[in-house]
């Protein structure tokens, strides 16, 4: 009975909280301790466990590395590959590829036609400066009398009469284009011309018939003028269809024909120059490779004087149809003009196929004068 009292009394002077634990002062004071190490306390990071609370002795602490060792170790686990074994002892797990080998051969590829478009750029440049060096040395030869020159007599002739004539065709093309021009003012000056005289002969009626005869003059005037500018027009489209395309087209053929001789005589020169050297092994080779680009050259030469030839034969006999046709419309078309026979001048046009505009189309829409 004494026991059960005493048992009852000691349990009745234990304090309990609201959840059922049992504290204490002292736990209590351990709590208020423990917050104050949270708040004014170093980073969890840096911290070390100090034995015998807080604010002990400096001999009591122990790093929390240690702490950390000691956990490991007693799970039979090394702190330095702790975290590689569990990954790798862990199921499907596969180490992580190469990536080095994944991306070399692209680079390689790449690097590689760099290097081949870097070579071909290079052999280009070789033989072009090769090239241009052996026709400057061939040009120079010839300006100062040193050197051979292969001439076609008859064809030189020829290119000579071409470019004598463009430039003679050229300057009737200039002299039309200015005829053009001043006769086209003054087709636009008859025709400001008799509207004047039309409006005067409405309003002067002591003078209308004198100002309507010479409206009506000024009229038929620019209405045959128009007709002869159609003409004149037709003629210079044609010349300069003629001298601009057709004779520019020879003569860029003769360009080349020229390039090619002047290559042609480089290398036949170069090919003399080594047959008459030494006769060893290397110049035996430098030989075969100068007859091989002499023969090049040398067929390039004679395919680009062919197509001269040909293409002077039948500039020739363009050049003699066209200009026929177009003189006589020329000469028939101005002669029916100043004659004032506007039946003669409307037929020329029709013979050689000319189209007039009709009047005012060459003037721009209201719409284009804003």
């Amino acid at each position: 009975m004494t026991d059960s009292i005493l048992s009852k009394a000691a349990t009745m002077e234990i304090p309990i909280n609201s959840n059922g634990d049992s504290r204490t002062a002292e736990d209590d004071s351990l709590e208020q301790d423990l917050q104050q190490v949270m708040v004014s306390g170093p980073n969890l990071n840096e911290t070390s466990i100090v034995s015998g609370g807080y604010g002990g002795a400096a001999e009591g602490i122990i790093p929390t590395s240690s702490i950390k060792d000691i956990r490991f170790k007693s799970r039979g686990i090394t702190p330095s590959h702790s975290a590689t074994s569990r990954i790798e002892n862990q199921p499907g797990h596969y180490p992580a590829p190469n990536m080095h080998h994944s991306n070399s051969n692209p680079t390689m590829m790449s690097e590689e036609a760099a290097k081949g478009v870097a070579v071909e750029k290079f052999d280009s440049v070789k033989k072009w400066s090769i090239n241009t060096y052996k026709c400057t040395k061939q040009m120079f030869s010839e300006r100062f009398g040193r050197g051979t020159k292969t001439v076609d007599m008859e064809l030189e002739a020829q290119i000579d009469v071409l470019r004598e004539t463009k430039m003679k065709y050229e300057h009737i093309l200039r002299l039309a284009r200015e005829l053009t021009n001043h006769f086209y003012n003054m087709v636009q000056t008859q025709q400001a011309l008799g509207d004047t005289f039309a409006d005067l002969s409405q309003k002067s009626p002591e003078l209308q018939d004198e100002f309507g005869y010479n409206a009506e003059t000024q009229r038929l005037l620019c209405k045959n003028g128009e007709t002869l500018l159609g003409a004149i027009n037709f003629f210079v489209s044609s010349i300069n269809t003629l001298v601009n395309k057709t004779m520019e087209d020879t003569l860029m053929t003769i360009k080349m024909y020229e390039n090619a001789r002047l290559e042609f005589d480089a290398y036949r020169a170069d090919l003399e120059e080594l047959s008459v050297g030494l006769r060893d092994a290397a110049a035996m080779v430098r030989i075969e490779m100068a007859q091989q680009q002499y023969q090049i050259h040398k067929d390039k030469y004679e395919r680009l004087h062919s197509d001269v030839s040909i293409k002077l034969k039948f500039l020739e006999e363009n050049k003699v149809k066209v200009m026929h046709k177009q003189l006589l419309l020329f000469h028939n078309a101005v002669s029916a003009y100043f004659a004032g026979n506007q039946q003669q001048l409307e037929q020329a046009l029709r013979q050689f196929n000319v189209k007039l505009k009709p009047p005012g189309s060459d003037k721009p829409s209201w719409l284009e004068e804003q």
